[in-house]
């Protein structure tokens, strides 16, 4: 696996570092909506984009699960975080998981956000064309966003989410991290772990949703904590960003 140097944007200067990792439409800049709700004070959040992303747009890269995972990893030994908690949406869920598996003693608490299960997530043939199509289809992309939160939201911001992920990603490095997070199954690796989780889920989400956790992350982490949002599908960062920042933090205090 070639080194890489990873970077981030780094928000706040507090003691409790935390990892917030994005998922496969995002990148480090998808948070930006959560930020301004953020305590700066007690907490220092870092927002790294996977190769292929963001600022790391043309980086190349085996584009794994395992290899987004060291690459945080790198970074927290970059800046001489030894322990810190990580939040991972959906794709970074996934990755936050991996993290842990490898370092479990750095890991103080796991947050995931509609995230993507150790399992990996099963498709029908007809979804996996859907978006197995999403990498060179705008399209595409916009139809998984309309429908993983519920047919709810207007064009413009629909038009918006599917513009930040053709300009924040590379289209090989997106198609890769499909199958990366699709069809990587490492919950053998997790299944009962202690590490304090906390998972919210939006309500309007048909895909990851509260009964996907429930059959996955609830029989893996004796002490998972799994909360709906009500007003939220598959992106709560942008749906609801003051309620899943209070949230986030409230649980982050108690670890």
């Amino acid at each position: 696996m070639r080194e890489a140097h990873v970077t981030s944007n780094v928000v706040g200067t507090g003691g409790h570092i935390v990892f917030v990792l994005h998922g496969w439409f995002g990148s480090g800049r998808a948070w930006d909506n959560l930020i301004p709700h953020l305590d700066a004070e007690r907490f220092t959040y870092v927002f790294p984009d996977y190769r292929g992303y963001g600022a790391r747009r043309g980086e190349p890269g085996e584009h794994t699960i395992a290899e987004a995972a060291a690459d945080v990893l790198a970074l927290a030994d970059q800046r001489g975080d030894e322990r810190f908690s990580l939040v991972g949406h959906s794709m970074g869920g996934s990755v936050m998981q991996w993290l842990y598996a490898d370092a479990p003693e750095r890991v103080r608490a796991l947050v995931g956000v509609s995230p993507v299960p150790a399992s990996g997530v099963p498709f029908d043939d007809e979804t996996w064309q859907l978006f197995s199509g999403a990498a060179e289809d705008a399209a595409k992309r916009r139809t998984i966003i309309d429908f993983t939160t519920g047919g709810r939201h207007p064009d413009a911001w629909l038009d918006g989410m599917v513009q930040h992920s053709l300009e924040n990603s590379d289209k090989d490095a997106f198609a890769a991290y499909l199958n990366a997070w699709a069809r990587t199954d490492f919950s053998d690796r997790i299944a009962g772990a202690e590490v304090p989780v906390k998972v919210f889920v939006g309500e309007h989400d048909p895909a990851l949703g509260e009964q996907a956790m429930l059959t996955t992350f609830a029989q893996w982490y004796p002490k998972l904590e799994l909360e709906v949002l009500p007003d939220a599908g598959h992106y709560a960062a942008d749906e609801v960003p003051v309620t899943l920042a209070n949230a986030i933090e409230v649980f982050l205090d108690q670890h």
